[in-house]
């Protein structure tokens, strides 16, 4: 872990700032936000360090993570009284020691409301003897109050090239032989967070010694098999339900985790050319639905199963604007249709289903005929006829089914 702000990788507006910041031995209330694993913790910590020294660090310094218990009561107990304790502004060792104590509040974004609300009055009472730094992964988490009151610091999310150079420097410093498939593939699971990286490459020299292969980083990271999740993929891209629940199956089998299925399979989703903007729109709203389930305690399997056989039904339709092209263009031209706005809205005969120029009905549908009466047309789609005409009239065949396509008011 750098020891110095100016060490933090892949921020440079922040180090750049923060370096400024240091020269004057002012520091004001900070948040620190951004995913994981970019630095936000290294840099408060290097500050309090570069501030203080290592005599001074523990008491002038506090530093609370998820693991303690920050409720409204540690506020008003261990932080104030931490907070209220006025300290001197003698320089040793070399290291500024400005007249003032840091406390770090790590994860602040799981804090409750009560414990934030109650932080700010404590902020206005010490802030001259005591300076907050708030660490989170989502800011829209702390509330207002308290983000106004800190200068904000976001961290970006590491690329691959720097992820790269920091592994290297990484295995240069313990002796670690990394050849550019493992790198690269390290450099992509990790996605974007150092951390995360650094612990699969610690797993993996424990396990597999010095000389680490790609496969190595695999087995530690959890990441599922690529051949695996390419197996389901074309499961559901050869419309065969039957092969697509012998895969699932057998991802439910060997163990792997069905979240981390779902994000490998939407990386595959959104990287592929040959599938329509529309097609991945609905997948992509599938796995997030599916993804909620998971989080609620819904069964795994149920659930892959459910993406893969939703999955499949979209990739096996037509686009859309394809679809009812010559049946939209006679009804639109039919003055017995009222339009609404900008769509005609049908109901397709003995299905009830709801039809419009923004969702055509599916094709193959079964039609009843009637008999056409006066201002009706008739209009030929892939599956069978369909019958609309004036206003809103309905035909029933004695089994319930629709006779035509009427407006929906």
């Amino acid at each position: 872990r750098p020891k110095q702000v100016k060490d933090v990788a892949h921020q440079d507006e922040v180090v750049r700032v923060l370096s400024n910041t240091l020269e004057t031995s002012n520091c004001p209330h900070m948040l620190f936000y951004g995913p994981p694993g970019t630095g936000k913790t290294t840099t408060a910590l290097a500050i309090a360090h570069q501030l203080f020294g290592p005599e001074l660090y523990k008491s002038r310094v506090l530093e609370l993570n998820a693991s303690d218990d920050r409720g409204i009561n540690v506020v008003r107990t261990k932080i104030k009284n931490f907070a209220a304790v006025a300290v001197g502004s003698s320089r040793q060792g070399g290291y500024p020691c400005p007249p003032f104590k840091i406390i770090i509040l790590d994860e602040a974004d799981s804090m409750t409301q009560d414990a934030q609300n109650a932080l700010r009055r404590t902020m206005e009472t010490y802030s001259k003897v005591t300076r907050f730094f708030f660490i989170c992964n989502y800011i829209s988490r702390i509330i207002e109050p308290l983000a106004s009151r800190c200068a904000k610091f976001r961290f970006k999310p590491l690329t691959e090239e720097i992820m790269g150079s920091r592994i290297l420097h990484i295995c240069k410093e313990e002796g670690l032989n990394l050849d550019s498939e493992a790198l690269s593939t390290l450099s992509s699971i990790s996605q974007g967070d150092l951390r995360r990286a650094i612990t699969y490459l610690q797993s993996a020299a424990r396990l597999f010694g010095s000389s680490i292969s790609a496969k190595d980083l695999i087995s530690v990271s959890g990441v599922i098999p690529n051949e695996v999740v390419q197996a389901i993929f074309s499961a559901c891209r050869s419309g065969n339900f039957d092969l697509a629940n012998k895969e699932v199956n057998n991802v439910i089998a060997e163990g792997y985790p069905v979240s981390q299925m779902l994000s490998q399979l939407y990386d595959i989703v959104v990287d592929a050319d040959n599938i329509s903007d529309e097609q991945k729109a609905r997948i992509c709203k599938k796995f997030a639905e599916a993804d909620k389930c998971l989080v609620d305690g819904a069964d795994e399997y149920l659930q892959l199963l459910n993406v893969a056989s939703s999955t499949m039904q979209a990739l096996s339709n037509m686009p859309q604007d394809m679809i009812f092209d010559d049946l939209t263009a006679d009804l639109d031209r039919n003055s017995g249709i009222r339009e609404w706005g900008c769509v005609n809205q049908r109901r397709v005969a003995g299905n009830g289903v709801i039809a419009n120029g923004m969702f055509p009905a599916r094709s193959g549908l079964p039609m009843v005929r009637q008999g056409l009466g006066e201002g009706e047309k008739e209009a030929e789609t892939a599956g069978g006829k369909v019958f609309f005409g004036d206003g809103g009239r309905e035909r029933d065949n004695g089994k319930g089914d629709l006779g035509m396509m009427h407006d929906e008011n």
